[in-house]
């Protein structure tokens, strides 16, 4: 097997592993939530003035995808809409008291998955964190750059 299929398979294989053993723990402290309500609620809360187009944009989704989530998330009562004074055309999204409290209970579940996994990171040199932020952000702008290419269904 070629390296590169390697990183891409033990990738694919870390996220699933990360994702597992913090799934208890995730629908333990986020009872009635799907994971998706969850991300997208915490989304919503760290972009001030969210529209549909921007959260389109960010999230890598269809306007009428995102048109369905928010509907959802407002039927929740994660998520309420408002239009702005100056403004009247636009629709915009924070959160809801109950919205806030479901992106803080994440948070902390983050902060504890972060903490107990700290020691592999103390492990690593500087050279080699950069190394892999290098390779992180290089990959990033790769996909990017193949989502922007005609016929490639995410424009």
């Amino acid at each position: 097997m070629e390296k590169d299929e390697q990183i891409m398979q033990g990738l694919i294989e870390l996220l699933n592993k990360w994702g597992r053993l913090n799934e208890f723990r995730m629908k333990e402290g986020l009872k009635g939530y799907k994971s998706s309500d969850v991300h997208y609620t915490e989304f919503i809360g760290e972009n001030a003035d969210s529209n549909l187009s921007e959260l389109a944009q960010s999230l890598y989704m269809t306007r009428g995808a995102i048109t369905k989530i928010t509907r959802k998330l407002i039927e929740k009562k994660l998520i309420e809409s408002y239009r702005k004074p100056d403004n009247k055309k636009e629709i915009y999204f924070r959160l809801t008291k109950q919205g806030e409290a479901v992106k803080t209970i994440h948070e902390k579940l983050h902060s504890e998955f972060r903490e107990r996994d700290r020691v592999v990171f103390e492990d690593l040199s500087e050279e080699q964190l950069n190394g892999i932020l290098d390779f992180v952000r290089h990959y990033s702008q790769h996909l990017d750059a193949e989502m922007e290419k005609p016929g490639a269904g995410c424009n």
